[in-house]
C-alpha cells in the first residue's frame, strides 16, 4: 500500500454513512492518511465534527472531508461503502475507477454479487470486498471477500488493510450472511412493533435481550448502531421478495427515518448519542415514592432446577428461605442439589467457601405448604401448566400470612389467571427468573391490572437486592424476551425446509457477523428442544399470530426422542456449548 512521506497509508472512503464513518474511526485510529467523501454535506459536517471529537489532539489535519471524486487520485486504496443499492454501488465504483486508476478497490457490499460489481466498475481484477453484517468496531469481523478476477496484489492490499485497521478476518459465506442478516432483521423489526404496541420500553426491551440472551446490544441498539434507514431499506427488499410479511418496516421505524432519526449517525435514534458516537444517558427518573414492604423470608415452592436455583440466590443473598415439594424425597434431594452447586460455585471462584457456609445456614425444606405460613415472600417454579398453578396458588392465598407476596416463576403463562386463583389479586406478581438462576441476572417483573404498586414496587426491590437487573414487562404470552425470541428461533428452523442450508453455517454466521454468543441451532440445543416446543405451543395458543406458530420441523424432531443438550441429540449436541451467557428459559 502506498505512503505519503509523512509515513501514513494513503486510503480513501466514499460514503460516510454507519458503515462508512465507522471505518473513518478506525483509519484514523490506525494512522492513516483519508480521503473521506460523500455528497451530501450535511452529513460531510457531522462526520468532520466527530472525527475532530474523537481524535486526542481535536485535529483532522489527517483527513480530507470532500464531495469531489478527483481527490481519490491520491489513494492507493479506495473503500466503497454508500448504501446496499445495486445501481447506486455500480455508479459509485465506476467513478471510483476513474478518478483512482491505479488504486485498488474494496466495496462493502454484503449482499449483492461482487462478481457482477467487479465487472461493472470497469476494473474487475482490482475489486475485493469487506462485508460487515454490522458496522465495524474495533477487533469487529469482516470476512474479506474475493473473486475469481481479484489478482494477487489487490488480495494482499485488502488483506493489509484489515490488519492495518485491527479488524478480526472471519469465514461467513453469502447465503449464510443472507440468512443470518434475514433472520436478525425480522427480529429487529419485531421488536419496533413490540415497543409501538406500547408492550414495553425502549430500555427494557434491550436489557431484556441484553442480559436474557447474552447479546451484545439490545434489538433498539443494534438497529441505531446499523442505521434505521439501512435496515429499513434491507427489510422493504426483503418484503418484496419474499411476501413474509414479518420483513414488513414497521411503522414506527418508517416514522422515524421520515423525521431524520436515523440512529447513531445522525446523532439520534431510539437513543440519543453525542458526538463521538456515544450513547446519552437520558435523566435518572424521580424516585419512586411508593412504599415497599420489607421481604426477608422467601418459600420457594417447587424442586425443579428453577426452584433449586432461586432458592440458591435466595440463600446467599442473607434471605432465610424454605423450599416446599411435593415429597420429603424430593425437598431432601432438590437441598443436596443446591449444596452441590454452591460447592462448584467455590471451586470455579463465584464464591468462597464462608459464603456457601451462611448460605446452607439459611436453607431449609419442607413437604407441606404450612411451612409457608409466615414468609414474607413466596415464589411458585412448579411445572409449567396452567392448571397445576391455578390449585396452587389457590392453596397458598388460603395457606400464607395476608400481606405477604405471591410471585409466579412463569415464562410464558397468564400471572392474572394465577393471581385470580389465589384470591388475593394485590398481593401477586411474575418474577421471571432465567435459568441457570445463579448466573442469569435478568428477571422480569411482571404485574397484573390488579397488582398493587406496593407488591410491584417491593417485588422490585427484592430482586434488586438479589443482585438481579428487572425490566416491566406486560401480562402477556412470552413477556419481552420469549416474545421476541421464539419467532427468530422458529424462522430458522424453517430454513431447514430449503435445501442446502447449513445449520452449522447459519449459526456461525449470526456468531460472527452479529456477535451473537449462540447461533439459533446451537440456542434451540441449548434451550431445549422440547421445552423450545412447549414454548412455541403456548405462544401460538394465546398469541395465535403467525410468527409464533409452531415448527413443523422442530415438533417432529421431538418426536424423534432428540431434546437437544440434555440427552446428547438435537442440532448440534456434537458440539460443546457453554450456557452460562445465554437463557434457558423453562
Amino acid at each position: 500500500m502506498t505512503t505519503h512521506p509523512e509515513g501514513r497509508s494513503a486510503l480513501a472512503i466514499v460514503g460516510l454513512g454507519s458503515v462508512g464513518e465507522s471505518l473513518l474511526r478506525l483509519a484514523l485510529a490506525a494512522g492513516h492518511e483519508v480521503v473521506a467523501v460523500d455528497h451530501d454535506p450535511d452529513v460531510l459536517a457531522r462526520a468532520a465534527r466527530r472525527a475532530k471529537a474523537a481524535t486526542a489532539t481535536g485535529s483532522t489535519d489527517g483527513i480530507c472531508f470532500t464531495d469531489d471524486y478527483a481527490r481519490l487520485g491520491r489513494a492507493s486504496l479506495v473503500v466503497e461503502a454508500v448504501p446496499e443499492d445495486p445501481d447506486t454501488k455500480t455508479e459509485v465504483l465506476r467513478r471510483i475507477a476513474e478518478a483512482a486508476p491505479r488504486a485498488v478497490l474494496v466495496t462493502t457490499t454484503a449482499q449483492l454479487p461482487l462478481t457482477r460489481l467487479a465487472i461493472a466498475s470497469g476494473r474487475p481484477e482490482a475489486v475485493a470486498a469487506l462485508r460487515f453484517l454490522v458496522p465495524p468496531g474495533p477487533g469487529g469481523p469482516v470476512e474479506p471477500v474475493r473473486t475469481a478476477l481479484t489478482v494477487p496484489g489487490t488480495a494482499a492490499a485488502l488483506d493489509a488493510l484489515i490488519a492495518s485497521l485491527g479488524l478480526t478476518p472471519v469465514s461467513i459465506g453469502s447465503r449464510p450472511a443472507a440468512d443470518a442478516t434475514a433472520l436478525v432483521l425480522s427480529y429487529l423489526n419485531r421488536a419496533v412493533v413490540f415497543l409501538d404496541q406500547g408492550h414495553a420500553s425502549r430500555d427494557d426491551i434491550d436489557t431484556a435481550m441484553r442480559l436474557g440472551c447474552g447479546l451484545p446490544q439490545g434489538p433498539l441498539e443494534l438497529l441505531d448502531t446499523m442505521g434505521l434507514d439501512t435496515a429499513r431499506t434491507a427489510l422493504t427488499r426483503l418484503w418484496r421478495r419474499t411476501g413474509d410479511v414479518s420483513f414488513e418496516p414497521a411503522p414506527l421505524l418508517t416514522r422515524m427515518v421520515t423525521a431524520g432519526a436515523l440512529g447513531r449517525k445522525s446523532g439520534e435514534g431510539f437513543h440519543a448519542y453525542d458526538d463521538q458516537g456515544r450513547p446519552l444517558r437520558a435523566p435518572a427518573p424521580p424516585p419512586d415514592a411508593t412504599p415497599v414492604r420489607p421481604l426477608r423470608t422467601v418459600g420457594v415452592l417447587g424442586s425443579g432446577a428453577m426452584a433449586r436455583g432461586i432458592a440458591e440466590v435466595t440463600a446467599a443473598a442473607g434471605h432465610p428461605t424454605t423450599l416446599v415439594a411435593r415429597s420429603h424425597a424430593k425437598a431432601a434431594a432438590a437441598l443436596e442439589s443446591v449444596e452441590a452447586s454452591l460447592t462448584r460455585s467455590v471451586r470455579r471462584g463465584r464464591t468462597t467457601p464462608e459464603a456457601r457456609a451462611a448460605a446452607l445456614r439459611l436453607l431449609d425444606s419442607a413437604d407441606d405448604l404450612a411451612a409457608l405460613a409466615d414468609c414474607d415472600l413466596v415464589i411458585e417454579a412448579v411445572a409449567e401448566d396452567m392448571e397445576v398453578k391455578r390449585e396452587r396458588f389457590a392453596a397458598l392465598g388460603r395457606a400464607v400470612k395476608p400481606g405477604a407476596l405471591l410471585a409466579t416463576t412463569t415464562s410464558s403463562l397468564s400471572v392474572a389467571d394465577c393471581a385470580t386463583a389465589s384470591g388475593r389479586p394485590a398481593d401477586v406478581i411474575g418474577l421471571h427468573f432465567f435459568n441457570p438462576a445463579p448466573l442469569m441476572k435478568l428477571v422480569e417483573v411482571v404485574r397484573t391490572g390488579r397488582t398493587s404498586g406496593e407488591t410491584a414496587a417491593s417485588a422490585q426491590a427484592f430482586a434488586a437486592g438479589l443482585g438481579r437487573t428487572t425490566v416491566d414487562c406486560p401480562d402477556r404470552a412470552g413477556f419481552i424476551v420469549n416474545a421476541l425470541l421464539f419467532p427468530y428461533l422458529g424462522a430458522a428452523v424453517g430454513l431447514l425446509r430449503r435445501p442446502h442450508t447449513g445449520i452449522e453455517e447459519t449459526d456461525a454466521a449470526v456468531e460472527h457477523g452479529f456477535g451473537f454468543p449462540m447461533g439459533p441451532f446451537a440456542l434451540l440445543d441449548t434451550i431445549g428442544l422440547d421445552v423450545s416446543l412447549a414454548i412455541q405451543n403456548r405462544l401460538y395458543d394465546q398469541l395465535g399470530t403467525p410468527e409464533h406458530l409452531p415448527s413443523p420441523l422442530l415438533s417432529a424432531l421431538v418426536a424423534t426422542g432428540a431434546l437437544g443438550r440434555k440427552n446428547g441429540r438435537g442440532f448440534r449436541t456434537a458440539v460443546p456449548r457453554s450456557p452460562s451467557r445465554t437463557a434457558v428459559t423453562p
